[in-house]
């Protein structure tokens, strides 16, 4: 305590209770609304500092005070709604706002979590947190939001409930890839993928863009800003001349001397310079443990509403410390683990010098049993209880990010199959229909051939499949799949296609589902022994239809590694050039192989491609910058993908105004 100017002594938040104390002001009163009067009166580190806010001073410096505590508050889960406009210094005579927890109208929902649950938990709620939508979100009007300003806001929506029943959920270490893939993607647009809404974060325009060319079909529909942007590069991809091939090796640079991509690794996002896609010099990036334990405040919130769903249950100064602070190495450690648990216990439950104070005492302590055996045992939390647990809002989107995890290659395969039991756990809480769909650009799920394609290689199987292509077009083929693998975050395999007689019977190979198509043609690859190796790397998401097919007799491929299969993809790939308007892009240094040479204003670049397809979506998702492609077999496929795109861009607009009308 410190004297004030009044004579009277004022509150010190050295202890971390400021903030502590207008929550349980608020929790006591609840469903009452409280004016900022009463609140004042009521906590007593206002009152001490303002008084009766007689005069026009002392109302402004509670303003301040209140608004910064709120925001605290809510930075650790915990929202006040407001009923009436905020109070401002510039208007005399204004009436106060009232205020109450956020609560929700449905009670939160408790479950037990097995300690061996919290790594995973911990990723689903980091992501959870990050993506900051909900359902009630999408449902409701909101106020549009300029997407100059990063997309993630501290908290959502009150979660720190799962703290609560979850103990040591804070204190979990999360993995530094999936921290950085999750931070980089500021952004949150809905996508229509196959009749489904998507709720996809991404980087930037460009990014955006190259996830909706890598899922044919897709439509964005919201926001009105990333649906103009899309339309903006496709416009620009169809006036795309044709670039001159030839190079100059002396006026070349080798950019990137490296053409095996590895397994796993995520690209450095590009910027594609978008005035919406820029991040503002008060963009704060996210630090890993931006959601984890970090103040006393923080350990003390927790603590207090996990007392709160516990009441009058047992625990040891020791089980909390753990589940706190996280578990000792030492013994040393492990005593100072439980002081500190121990001043945590005796700061919640101080009571105030003069005792008149309504939120100065959060719980009632057997004092007798946690001085002689170290057990703390609480009783009478103020109400508190109601903030423990999740709220069906948070948890519908926690079960999304563990569906969502459970079948991505963002975590480890021991991990996606904790992820994937903890979801059929969650679900059964949430109402059908009520989990959104999300994704993360560049790290998608697993697509829905997956599973036929993984089958067919445990059983030797063939597959009569159809995919898309880079403009579009869906061509049928028999192949023998061998391997999956996983590259930059994307689900592609390795096909065998020299099959020979083995699946007799079947269509021919390379047909065009569509019979006025132009034949496929294969690609062969060399191997040491100068016999030709007929392999196709395909991407996964692209297989719109597969069927297993038993072989006449078992298909002879040889055993190459993944590593071989990209390296060469690229040796038998296609010399491509694209030139653009602006030198020192940031995306050009992340293209494999690529070479830049000098081009009027801009610069030329050589790549080789190992995907037709790759190179129609990157080149449409950065026309922004783009003016010219080569050869011109690729600038046809990606005029006829821009126009077919444009297409389908303005079917989706016509329904959404339809809908809207109805």
């Amino acid at each position: 305590m410190a004297e004030g100017t009044n004579g009277r002594r004022r509150f010190s938040d050295k202890w971390g209770k400021h903030e502590l104390d207008v929550l349980a002001v608020l929790s006591s009163a609840f469903p009452q609304w409280l004016t900022s009067r009463q609140i004042a009166q009521r906590v007593k580190a206002y009152a001490d500092s303002y008084g009766e806010l007689a005069d026009q001073a002392a109302k402004a410096a509670f303003a301040k005070q209140f608004q910064r505590d709120r925001a605290k508050l809510a930075a650790m889960g915990i929202a006040i709604e407001s009923r009436q406009p905020e109070y401002s210094s510039k208007s005399e005579g204004q009436d106060f706002a009232s205020y109450r927890l956020q609560l929700g109208d449905e009670p939160r929902i408790r479950m037990h979590f097995d300690q061996e649950d919290m790594p995973v938990l911990a990723a689903a709620n980091y992501l959870a947190r990050s993506i900051a939508m909900s359902q009630e979100a999408c449902e409701e009007p909101v106020r549009p939001v300029s997407r100059t300003t990063p997309r993630v806001p501290q908290v959502p929506i009150p979660g720190l409930g799962l703290d609560s029943i979850a103990p040591g959920l804070g204190v979990q270490h999360l993995p530094d890839d999936l921290v950085k893939v999750i931070d980089s993607r500021r952004f949150a647009a809905t996508v229509d993928v196959d009749g489904e809404n998507l709720n996809v974060a991404y980087a930037d325009s460009d990014d955006l863009a190259m996830f909706v060319l890598e899922h044919p079909g897709a439509s964005i529909i919201s926001p009105q800003e990333a649906v103009d942007a899309f339309r903006r590069r496709l416009d620009a991809a169809t006036r795309f001349t044709l670039a001159d091939e030839s190079l100059s090796p002396e006026a070349a640079t080798v950019v990137s001397p490296s053409i095996a991509r590895r397994a796993g690794s995520q690209a450095t996002p590009s910027h594609s310079g978008d005035q919406e896609d820029q991040e503002g010099p008060k963009a704060r990036k996210v630090s890993a443990s931006a959601f984890q334990t970090g103040s006393e405040v923080d350990r003390r919130l927790r603590l207090m509403l996990f007392l709160s769903a516990h009441l009058g249950e047992e625990f040891s100064l020791a089980e909390l410390a753990e589940r706190f602070i996280g578990t000792p190495r030492t013994n040393e450690e492990e005593r100072k683990f439980v002081n500190t648990i121990h001043k945590d216990i005796n700061t919640l439950t101080t009571v105030s010098d003069d005792g008149e104070m309504a939120g100065s005492q959060f719980f009632d302590i057997d004092w007798s049993l946690l001085d002689e055996s170290g057990i703390v045992s609480a009783t009478n939390s103020l109400g508190l209880e109601r903030l423990a647990g999740i709220s069906p809002q948070y948890l519908s989107m926690l079960t999304a990010s563990l569906n969502y995890l459970a079948h991505s290659p963002l975590l480890p395969e021991d991990s996606r199959e904790q992820a994937e039991s903890l979801y059929e756990r969650l679900r059964t809480h949430v109402g059908p229909g009520e989990t959104p769909w999300l994704s993360l650009t560049g790290y998608e799920t697993e697509p829905r051939a997956f599973s036929v394609v993984r089958s067919a290689i445990k059983t030797d199987s063939l597959l009569d499949m159809e995919y898309t292509d880079g403009a579009g077009r869906t061509i049928r083929k028999v192949v023998a799949p061998a391997k999956i693998f996983v590259d930059e975050g994307v689900y592609y395999v390795a096909v065998w296609t020299d099959i020979g007689d083995a699946a007799e019977g079947t269509e021919a190979e390379d047909a065009p589902a569509d019979s006025n198509s132009k034949k496929g043609t294969h690609r062969h690859l060399k191997q040491g022994t100068g016999r030709n190796r007929q392999w196709q790397v395909l991407r996964i998401a692209r297989i719109e239809r597969a069927v297993i097919v038993k072989p006449k007799h078992k298909v002879d491929f040889p055993d190459v590694p993944v590593s071989e299969l990209r390296k060469w993809s690229f040796d038998n790939g296609t010399p491509a050039v694209f030139i653009t308007d602006v030198p020192g892009l940031p995306y050009i240094k992340s293209l494999p192989g690529a070479s830049v040479e000098p081009c009027g204003s801009g610069q030329k670049v050589h790549l080789v491609v190992s995907s037709d397809s790759w190179f129609v979506a990157f080149c449409i998702a950065h026309a922004k910058h783009i003016t010219a492609v080569a050869p011109q077999t690729l600038r046809t496929m990606i005029l006829a993908r821009a126009q077919r795109e444009i297409t389908i861009s303005d079917e989706a607009a016509d329904r959404h105004v339809q809908d809207h009308r109805i």
